[in-house]
């Protein structure tokens, strides 16, 4: 099995009391942590339940909770000792969610959880396993966890992170970082062989996403207006949200477009990036920024162009270092993402001593000294005062 950081974090909760909930859009790696921490339970009083198969879900639609322990005890599970109960995909079945209160609440039982909708898990577990859980969330391979499914040893990086650029690292993992840049970093597409069978890989996990997630929180019938809606932000990922002009693009009102924005985000689908703001001042805009959570979902939806699909990179790696904002006047003075509100970040393909004067400038003027200029290729002049994009992280 490939290990993924958050196994570590996911171990030291399995001693814990607290329900472990873990979330994050399908096919991210969730059942394949969830079976991590099963292999790391030292008994055998556990079992693991797919609410994807059809006699599991029956199980928790039962009349009493006496019938359904009945049913886990026929499946070798013993409530009388300690032990560890995995329950996969849970949004399929909103009732088992009173079944885990009661039975953590009053029997000597760890529950591990996941499921796919953020929505879900984190609005109706929250409020009725208050105090009692844990919510993880999982996403797409980071670079260093690509390289290692890629079997590609990345301890030399690890010394490199955010580090100006060299031109032997670059060389080293170049071809590995625009792989990663082009296919993303699901698990299941980071392993698929061929191009080919990459882009097969993606287009199962965004049927999946539709058919699955989408469809639990959703109407059937909208599914093609979301799917329209995905195709137009793909397309426009690093540009400002404006829901009125997207409305008029897609045929769908205003509110329409809101719901369904707060829709994909609760799945993991997008991140929207606030603007970054000292005082509210007219002249500083307010509209968040759209960014796709993953570069292989960007490029099965649309064509953009390789900045924008690099920038999409980056905006994805900064996110797990941090609160990540953007700074932009409305007359157009720009900082590509201030992360932490102590660093300001601009980001270009082939980076120059002119980019990083002006990000130095535009940055002093929010009182910001941290300057970090990310770039994807290497300028022709030898100019090394950049962060090359495989070592954000």
């Amino acid at each position: 099995m490939y290990h993924r950081t958050i196994f570590t974090v996911l171990e030291k909760h399995l001693n814990e009391p607290e329900v472990t909930v873990i979330t994050g859009m399908r096919r991210s790696g969730k059942t394949t942590a969830l079976k991590y921490l099963l292999e790391k339970t030292s008994h055998e009083n556990k079992l693991y339940l797919d609410l994807e198969r059809l006699e599991y879900r029956r199980i928790f639609t039962r009349n009493s909770f006496s019938e359904m322990q009945a049913d886990l005890e026929f499946l070798g599970y013993d409530f009388v000792k300690n032990g560890v109960i995995a329950i996969d995909e849970v949004q399929l079945i909103p009732e088992v969610v009173s079944f885990i209160k009661y039975y953590h609440d009053n029997f000597p039982v760890k529950f591990l959880v996941s499921g796919s909708s953020s929505y879900y898990l984190k609005n109706r577990i929250t409020e009725s396993l208050a105090g009692r859980k844990q919510v993880f969330e999982i996403f797409p391979l980071d670079f260093l966890e690509f390289l290692n499914f890629k079997a590609v040893d990345a301890t030399p990086l690890f010394t490199q992170r955010m580090k100006p650029f060299r031109p032997l690292v670059f060389a080293t993992y170049q071809q590995h970082y625009e792989e990663y840049l082009r296919f993303g970093g699901f698990p299941q597409v980071v392993l698929a062989g061929s191009p080919e069978k990459k882009e097969q890989a993606l287009n199962d996990i965004l049927n999946s996403y539709l058919e699955l997630d989408i469809k639990i929180l959703s109407d059937y019938s909208v599914i093609d207006d979301l799917f329209k809606l995905a195709t137009l932000l793909a397309a426009r990922i690093g540009s400002k949200l404006d829901y009125q002009k997207i409305g008029v693009l897609t045929g769908l009102s205003r509110h329409k477009v809101k719901d369904y924005i707060q829709l994909f985000r609760a799945t993991y689908f997008l991140h929207l990036v606030e603007p970054y703001s000292l005082n509210p001042d007219r002249n500083i805009a307010v509209q968040p920024k759209i960014f796709i959570a993953d570069n292989g979902l960007v490029n099965q939806f649309a064509q953009v162009s390789s900045g924008a699909l690099f920038e999409n990179a980056i905006a994805n790696q900064l996110l797990r270092l941090g609160k990540v904002n953007y700074f932009q006047k409305k007359t157009g003075q720009e900082i590509d993402f201030i992360l932490d509100e102590k660093k300001a970040i601009e980001v270009k393909e082939t980076p120059g001593t002119f980019d990083l004067k002006t990000l130095q400038s535009r940055a002093a003027g929010l009182g910001i000294e941290d300057c970090t200029l990310i770039g994807r290729f290497p300028p022709g002049a030898e100019f090394y005062d950049f962060v090359w994009g495989g070592c954000v992280f």
